[in-house]
């Protein structure tokens, strides 16, 4: 049997630069770097206006003085945040150097994926907004908290450099209390790519 095949490939993998090999190296966060923020995906059954929201992040972004732009294509419906080949294709057309992908998912409408654990301490708090139509005269209403879960991924690499979930208790203004988590997803997200 010829072993040459073998002496041959490991010839050439010798002589590859490193540089072209694939890094799991966390990337160095460029300050000055544009965001792509993706269309955000509604995966629970509340009404939202994704557009809206994601309009937001990328507004909130740009007074944090960070080049962001919306884009049309949307977030992957894919319980692991990941980018979409028109994810990909739309962040290289507007020569972005991040993409940045939101999910709103409602825990109990996907009971078999993996959770995050979740501090209650004396269960779940009644909401008693004024504005909200089913709270105050009726008696206490108890909503559950829905989850952002957002991931920021560099153009170059395939792994996120930030990928986390955090809650959004509702109450009956639901579009005000989204709007609210887009605020803090920006927070996060700017101090992000502003750590030297």
């Amino acid at each position: 049997m010829d072993k040459t095949p073998g002496w041959f490939f490991l010839l050439i993998m010798a002589m590859t630069p490193t540089a072209l090999w694939p890094q799991d190296l966390p990337s160095k966060p460029k300050p000055d770097g544009k965001v792509c923020v993706a269309m955000v995906s509604n995966m629970s059954p509340r009404t939202a206006l994704v557009d809206r929201l994601t309009e937001r992040l990328a507004k909130d972004l740009r007074e944090d003085k960070i080049d962001a732009i919306a884009m049309d294509s949307s977030t992957t419906s894919d319980h692991k945040l990941h980018p979409t080949r028109e994810n990909g294709e739309e962040a290289k057309s507007n020569n972005c150097d991040y993409m940045l992908l939101t999910q709103i998912v409602d825990p109990k409408t996907r009971p078999f994926d993996p959770q995050s654990p979740q501090i209650s301490i004396g269960g779940k708090v009644p909401s008693i907004d004024a504005s909200d139509p089913l709270g105050g005269s009726s008696g206490p209403v108890y909503r559950d908290n829905l989850q952002i879960s957002f991931a920021l991924f560099p153009m170059d690499r395939l792994k996120p450099m930030l990928d986390t979930v955090m809650l959004a208790q509702p109450s009956g203004s639901a579009s005000q209390n989204l709007l609210t988590a887009m605020d803090r997803e920006s927070n996060r997200v700017g101090s992000e790519l502003k750590k030297k």
